[in-house]
């Protein structure tokens, strides 16, 4: 533990931390209480759910990159500002329309979204070193899981007490919240070395989008897909053994690993490269179409769960070293947007090939996703990068 006792020895990471753990629940919640509003309350259906999420998602995914590219350019305060402006008129007005209003207000605030990943990434990266940022890293991966199971369980039993109207309004009012909350903390969003080009512009795009870093999206897209299969898949698997009272439980195992997994990376004392975990992460993914009943599909998936934060906190680490300081908000920006790519690619993949061949097919997919694009991505780059001393001679070889 001794690693990560010196990373919250720091108040900066301490803070960012514990800002991002809070912030998290509200978004997640908010998600599903979309879809709770349109089919309870407005007596929609589950199309126009799936419709309004979908539009939502797509939105909030857009904004990552030019949201990002404004922190680098203009810092914390002059981009969150509007968002705050901009989130607080159309949540305070759309819980309480019908459903094309709804879609109209939901994609602008989707747009104009509170860059919440992206300010807290960077600033975790901003308040560690290359030495200590692995741990620091999988502590906000971590919190990330957390938030992302506790925040659908409160958002689904405030439904059950209250008007999905009442409470979807109040958690996005308290995302504006948390809007207002980084304005007035406003963390440092670049290390304490760059403090004197705190007003310097951004990076050039120019210098760090290339291959290297487009590759690490697609690997950093494919292990969000392999989590978003998996979990359709789990509850394909559950169906099947006819066994729904025990889905809960084989998540939170699931969820649990992946909770172990992170923490036990973070304490490693070198690092993985990320398309070596997704390829393992795939590898482990493959026992869970070979369960029997939920007992087994609950240790597979403990062991599958070993490699789901790693795999993404690896990729993030990876992106803080091929991304100068001043580029980062908009890499981290592309890095978020490639992930709420890869959740749709999961799900959609998952649910073909489960109605193809069952849960099996489901995980099987899955897992050929990770291996593939794991095992893939480096030998792409490995030729790339033997081509390219060639192609770099051949001008001077001209000349002579």
């Amino acid at each position: 533990m001794r690693s990560y006792r010196v990373v919250l020895a720091s108040a900066d990471v301490r803070n960012v931390l514990l800002l991002g753990a809070l912030v998290r629940i509200p978004f997640f919640a908010g998600a599903v209480l979309l879809a709770l509003h349109v089919v309870q309350t407005l007596h929609g259906s589950y199309v126009q759910a799936g419709v309004l999420s979908t539009i939502a998602t797509v939105c909030i995914a857009l904004s990552g990159p030019w949201r990002g590219r404004l922190l680098d350019r203009f810092g914390l305060r002059r981009t969150v500002a509007p968002s705050i402006l901009v989130g607080a008129v159309c949540w305070s007005i759309a819980p309480f329309v019908d459903y094309v209003p709804l879609l109209i207000f939901a994609a602008i605030a989707g747009l104009f979204d509170v860059p919440i990943f992206t300010v807290v990434r960077q600033a975790v990266i901003a308040a560690t070193t290359e030495q200590n940022r692995q741990p620091a890293l999988a502590l906000e991966s971590v919190s990330v899981e957390c938030a992302f199971m506790v925040g659908p369980i409160v958002g689904v039993a405030a439904a059950s007490i209250w008007s999905t109207t009442m409470v979807l309004f109040f958690v996005q009012m308290t995302l504006v919240l948390a809007g207002i909350l980084l304005w007035v903390r406003n963390p440092p969003l670049r290390s304490a070395q760059d403090a004197d080009r705190a007003n310097a512009v951004a990076v050039p795009r120019r210098s760090w989008f290339r291959l290297e870093f487009v590759a690490l999206c697609v690997g950093a897209s494919a292990a969000i897909a392999v989590l978003a299969g998996s979990e359709l898949t789990f509850v394909s698997a559950i169906r099947e053994f006819d066994a729904q009272k025990w889905l809960g439980v084989v998540l939170a195992v699931w969820g649990f690993g992946s909770v172990v997994g992170g923490l036990t990376y973070g304490a490693l004392h070198r690092k993985i490269s990320t398309y070596l975990l997704l390829a393992a992460l795939g590898a482990v993914t493959l026992p869970m179409a070979f369960a029997v009943g939920p007992i087994s599909l609950a240790i597979t998936g403990l062991v599958a769960g070993l490699f789901c934060a790693p795999t993404i906190t690896a990729s993030i680490d990876q992106m803080s070293r091929i991304v100068p300081e001043g580029g980062r908000g908009e890499a981290i920006g592309w890095h978020s947007a490639a992930l709420t790519l890869g959740n749709g690619i999961g799900s959609s993949m998952a649910g073909i090939a489960i109605d193809a061949g069952g849960f099996p097919a489901g995980f099987g997919a899955a897992a050929a996703l990770g291996l593939g694009i794991g095992l893939g991505i480096p030998l792409l780059l490995a030729l790339h990068n033997r081509r390219r001393p060639a192609v770099d001679k051949q001008p001077s070889q001209v000349g002579a």
